[in-house]
């Protein structure tokens, strides 16, 4: 995989450390993606729809997904919502290493925002 677990799972809790200080909850992984989406949607924290929450989580999916070059930016529409397309298919991996891929993808997310 991206590297060894180890390393990766000490990453992941500091992320989750410093996020816990900024917002006064240790967020789990959906709570961090949706944070990414609200940060490339770009409006700021506001009310959204259920509907609104689960294309947060998608941008954020896509956009972590894109620092490997598995998604690339198409567009962003009228309303400012990014739209991705996928480039390359994801590897096949099972639960236990999709979440891995993930958080990985995550943190070095927040690297690149320092």
């Amino acid at each position: 995989m991206i590297e060894e677990s180890d390393n990766l799972e000490h990453r992941w809790t500091q992320l989750r450390a410093f996020l816990m200080k900024q917002f006064g909850k240790k967020p789990d992984l959906n709570a961090i993606l949706f944070l990414i989406g609200i940060q490339e949607l770009g409006k700021g924290i506001t009310e959204f729809t259920k509907e609104e929450k689960q294309d947060l989580m998608h941008i954020a999916t896509c956009k972590v997904f894109s620092l490997s070059g598995y998604y690339e930016l198409e567009r962003v529409d009228e309303e400012g919502w990014p739209h991705y397309k996928a480039v390359k298919g994801l590897p096949f991996a099972n639960l236990k290493e999709q979440e891995k891929m993930l958080k990985w993808h995550i943190v070095e997310y927040f690297n690149q925002l320092d």
